[in-house]
């Protein structure tokens, strides 16, 4: 059966086009995502990404409404993207578009300043109102990433969400991961090996219940270390 193009128009006319980045590694996703946003009067897609660092990069070039991000991409992946495209443009917002609907990475994602998380397989009416929904800076969640959360809020929280286990020198490295230095800077400012950077990173991730870099930079931010 034949869609209707009146199933793709906005609810009410907008005077001006909500700019659109699209980042995916892969070229038929885009190519996907472009070819559906054309058919709609409102948008305007201005440029394509296929890793996190491009799309920052388009980001800060582009200034669009609104960032369409895969999570799993190579190089820099959507995920570590987050925090760099609200800093390039503030005013951008980030709508998570994947195959997943794991809550750690869509907590994660929402935490990091994402606005709102769709699944690929949702319809072309649903990933266009989330677009436009997004673009006014409200949330937009597919139906199973919302059941995925909630079943997540509804189970008790296995992390210990706490500094007292932390050494002072555990603190120390918590607090310079969240300003966003590299394992060498951080070495160097403390005058330790990286070994020994590489160990304490281990001991706070294991004691905050934490699973990568990421989450540490967003906890220190979270706990203002």
């Amino acid at each position: 059966m034949t869609t209707s193009l009146e199933a793709f128009a906005p609810v009410s006319v907008l005077n001006t086009s909500i700019r659109v980045v699209v980042a995916d590694d892969h070229p038929i996703v885009r190519q996907g995502l472009r070819l559906l946003l054309s058919v709609a009067p409102d948008f305007e897609v201005v440029g394509e990404a296929k890793n996190g660092s491009e799309a920052v990069a388009l980001v800060a070039a582009a200034r669009p409404d609104v960032v369409v991000l895969d999570l799993v991409m190579p190089g820099m992946s959507g995920l570590e993207a987050i925090p760099a495209i609200k800093c390039a443009c503030p005013a951008s917002h980030i709508l998570i578009l994947t195959s997943f609907t794991a809550h750690e990475q869509v907590v994660a994602a929402l935490q990091a300043g994402a606005t709102g998380c769709m699944i690929k397989d949702s319809s072309p009416e649903e990933l266009l109102a989330a677009i436009r929904t997004v673009a006014r800076g409200e949330s937009a969640l597919h139906p199973l990433v919302a059941q995925s959360l909630v079943q997540h809020l509804a189970r008790p929280s296995a992390r210990r969400d706490t500094l007292s286990d932390l050494t002072a020198r555990e603190r120390e490295v918590l607090s310079l991961v969240g300003q966003g230095l590299a394992n060498q800077k951080i070495a160097d400012q403390l005058k330790v090996s990286i070994r020994t950077v590489h160990t304490h990173i281990r001991n706070i991730l294991d004691k905050l219940g934490l699973s990568s870099r990421l989450q540490i930079a967003l906890y220190a931010r979270d706990h203002a270390l």
